[in-house]
């Protein structure tokens, strides 16, 4: 009788802690990074652990995440501290805390007779997201300081990144600058690495790895919420560790990567390990704030918006420990 009681006790109690599971809202692409590290969290009971319910809404793009957040339907997204700075100065308090320092990288054919960026003068470069991509933009302002205008020396064709990943393999571009699980792809059929543009960032004033993309949330949100964050901050720090140290890991979330090979899986895995930000958020801020000012210069207002500079609100800095 005893050990029925026991038995009960604790069936109520895990119940009782279910329930009181804490939502907490995130809008993201569907064929996001963030579902690999779901599936690493629920696989391995981190959000039970931390009494979170992630309540997971799946967009088709990051405009579509950007009207969840402002529409009250998402609590977080995944954006970056420049379009965060640019709400800010325009009176939405948004706030920006790192996710990712994976970016794009310029991608050519292994046996391409390209070797370095300056050689790129004279070909076809595809690049995807558009004339104000920011990877395409830090691209050309440290090129200028070479004395070499990418934009008017070079034949460019801005396309979406699975299109712009087609054109590459069919040899219709001389070389490709994508987002960074495209170039991993690419990697993993042949193709060479010319130059991340995690590569060029000292060359434009950044001390290290700048976390490029990260979670947004409303401040005033945070500031009432900021025990809940704080936990699933911890908790997606916990996946991003099991990722970073396990192969096997990886091999049971290759069908949500959409690696079709082992060759894919393994780029995705180790771009992706590159990509996770170590540094305190000081330095993430300063760094952001420079390139900030470099973007702003070459992009102009249809970039930034009114503010020259990053609003110093921008990142968020009340995570314990930070």
């Amino acid at each position: 009788m005893k050990r029925l009681a026991a038995v009960l006790m604790t069936a109520f109690t895990l119940i009782a802690v279910r329930c009181d599971a804490e939502t907490i809202r995130l809008a993201v692409q569907k064929t996001g990074t963030f579902a690999w590290e779901l599936a690493v969290i629920r696989a391995h009971g981190l959000d039970t652990q931390a009494n979170l319910s992630i309540e997971l809404l799946e967009l088709a793009s990051p405009e579509a995440g950007k009207i969840a957040l402002r529409a009250g339907s998402a609590d977080i997204i995944v954006s970056d501290w420049l379009w965060v700075s640019r709400e800010r100065s325009l009176g939405s308090q948004l706030v920006f805390y790192p996710y990712s320092s994976a970016v794009g990288a310029v991608m050519v054919p292994n046996a391409s007779p390209i070797q370095t960026l300056a050689d790129l003068k004279g070909h076809t470069l595809a690049v995807a997201g558009g004339p104000i991509d920011k990877s395409w933009l830090l691209l050309q302002a440290a090129l200028k300081q070479d004395g070499t205008d990418l934009k008017t020396e070079s034949s460019i064709v801005y396309g979406a990144p699975p299109l712009l990943t087609a054109k590459a393999l069919s040899g219709e571009t001389d070389a490709t600058l994508n987002y960074w699980n495209f170039c991993a792809a690419l990697e993993a059929k042949g193709f060479r690495r010319l130059a991340g543009i995690e590569d060029i960032l000292p060359k434009l004033g950044a001390k290290g790895p700048t976390a490029m993309i990260g979670y947004v949330f409303d401040e005033a949100w945070g500031n009432a919420h900021a025990d809940l964050l704080a936990r699933f901050i911890a908790t997606t720090r916990k996946a991003k560790e099991i990722l970073s140290s396990s192969d096997a890991e990886w091999d049971r979330i290759q069908s949500l990567t959409g690696a079709t090979d082992a060759a894919t899986l393994h780029a995705y895995r180790d771009r992706y390990r590159q990509g996770i930000p170590r540094r305190p958020i000081a330095e993430e801020e300063e760094d952001a704030r420079v390139l900030y000012r470099v973007l702003a210069k070459i992009g102009g207002r249809d970039l930034v918006g009114p503010a020259p500079q990053l609003d110093p609100g921008t990142f968020y800095r009340t995570i314990p420990g930070e």
